[in-house]
């Protein structure tokens, strides 16, 4: 299946609307970067580009047994965690306290998004990054940047965006954002792995077997 014929959007998403957010778009095999900081902007950016995946990098489902985040209740861990931590993927669990901001955000944004045309998608591009051999962008994120460029020009046949910001110049956020795009392709083409059961799920790039 071509990227050519759809349009995909990645988003690294803040915990925060002061802090910048990594949006990637794929469209006609071209890769266009940008930095996003409200809710708002998020929304019109995505309902501009008309996507047919978002992929978000933050917690779009809560543990069993949880209302909300703040829940007391229920569980820590998803069953899509648990597949994680499986597979010696690192992760934070979604109930510490910086990752509940994070949640409650990522379920909102979710929910205004999603509509018939539109699916929005869980993915964790530190997993990502993981599986592909690359290194997380907190450990060398040049390494990454020319990992990315590799796997995006030979892997899916894509290229940076005219006047597009380079590889090298990217920040961890767009590099982040890059990814879930990525990952966002590998799922509309079938070639994604689905982890946890029912829709608490994030979606990865195949490999890395228990």
């Amino acid at each position: 299946m071509s990227p050519r014929s759809f349009r995909i959007a990645g988003l690294d998403l803040a915990g925060s609307q002061n802090r910048p957010t990594g949006f990637c778009l794929i469209r006609d095999r071209a890769i266009f970067i940008a930095v996003l900081f409200s809710d708002q902007e998020i929304s019109q950016e995505i309902r501009k580009a008309g996507p047919r995946v978002v992929a978000i990098d933050a917690p779009l489902s809560l543990p069993p047994g949880r209302q909300h985040i703040e829940d007391r209740k229920g569980g820590h861990f998803r069953s899509c965690d648990l597949e994680l931590r499986k597979r010696g993927i690192r992760f934070f669990p979604i109930t510490l306290g910086p990752m509940r901001g994070l949640t409650q955000r990522g379920l909102k944004l979710k929910s205004e998004l999603s509509r018939p045309g539109l699916e929005v998608i869980e993915i964790y591009p530190g997993g990502a990054q993981d599986i592909w051999g690359l290194p997380r962008a907190g450990r060398d994120r040049v390494k990454l940047a020319l990992g990315l460029k590799r796997l995006s020009e030979k892997e899916f046949g894509l290229k940076l965006s005219l006047g597009a910001k380079p590889w090298l110049e990217m920040t961890a956020d767009e590099l982040d954002a890059v990814t879930a795009a990525l990952v966002g392709l590998l799922y509309i083409q079938g070639r994604a792995e689905l982890y946890g059961k029912g829709k608490k799920i994030i979606v990865m790039p195949p490999g890395n077997k228990p």
